[in-house]
């Protein structure tokens, strides 16, 4: 993997545990996530050049509000790393969790965002012991993760991160208001195919969701349904993504994108600014 001047590195850490039944439910979510952003690419809801280099096109097309959903989840998560690379300008390192066939790294090359370190990790209880002594900015990703962790499991990580760094930011995007009829159907139909979501019920609202990261040793915690972040999207961009393709139920992508939230926390960096890191 190519570096820059200043070290930028990438890591890559994978599990080497059994593969049990649990594990085989994770890995599919993976699969359906990469194969639904590899399709919106190729009908140009965003430029990713790197992505067709690690998940085949399927021929199978995905449902309009499918398509504006993951455009609004990728939006939505590269619009806040870039705040966080900018307010430190990359003196910091990226830790990417469950990080899958993600292709966030070479994006930021492209944009000369790259920053100190990125690394990349499976599963959450991989990241390595090398970085409890680092003293850089760190921004942490989880993107459908701590959702298939116990509350204990995820509480545990989000107090290891806040007392691991000092200086800080964590972005989490996952389910939310999913004590509804609709989230009680996502969940059935996930549990149909043997993937279980432990951590659903964290997922109640937004403010649990906030709660969470409050309790566990972060000093700032925001968090915004997916309906209300695709309101605040550029309208160009909108009018765009939207004449792409013919959408006759509106109100399913807003129900589907109700139950999906994106959340950030910081610790320190008050000279950085990252409290001010809004959306």
């Amino acid at each position: 993997m190519a570096t820059r001047q200043r070290e930028s590195s990438f890591t890559s850490c994978s599990s080497t545990s059994s593969c049990d039944a649990d594990d085989e439910g994770v890995r599919g979510t993976c699969e359906d996530a990469s194969l639904c952003k590899r399709f919106a690419v190729s009908i140009g809801y965003w430029h990713d050049p790197y992505i067709q280099h690690f998940v085949r096109l399927s021929k199978e097309r995905k449902a309009p509000e499918i398509n504006r959903g993951y455009f609004a989840r990728v939006h939505g998560v590269s619009q806040l790393i870039k705040a966080f690379l900018r307010k430190t300008e990359c003196h910091c390192q990226i830790i990417n969790l469950g990080a899958g066939m993600d292709t966030t790294f070479w994006r930021l090359k492209d944009e000369d965002l790259l920053p100190s370190k990125y690394f990349e990790v499976d599963f959450p209880m991989i990241v390595t012991r090398k970085l409890h002594s680092i003293k850089l900015p760190t921004l942490l990703i989880a993107e459908c993760v701590l959702v298939y962790m116990t509350p204990e499991q995820s509480a545990n990580l989000l107090k290891w991160a806040a007392n691991s760094f000092e200086v800080a930011m964590f972005i989490n995007y996952e389910q939310v208001n999913m004590g509804d009829r609709f989230g009680q159907i996502m969940i059935e139909n996930l549990r149909r195919r043997q993937c279980d979501l432990a951590g659903v019920e964290t997922c109640k609202s937004l403010e649990s969701q906030k709660e969470r990261l409050l309790s566990n040793g972060w000093e700032t915690a925001s968090a915004i349904d997916m309906m209300e972040l695709y309101s605040k999207l550029p309208r160009a961009e909108v009018s765009r993504i939207e004449s792409l393709e013919f959408l006759d139920e509106m109100e399913l992508l807003e129900q589907l994108m109700q139950h999906y939230c994106l959340c950030w926390a910081t610790k320190g960096g008050n000279e950085l600014g990252l409290k001010e890191i809004t959306y």
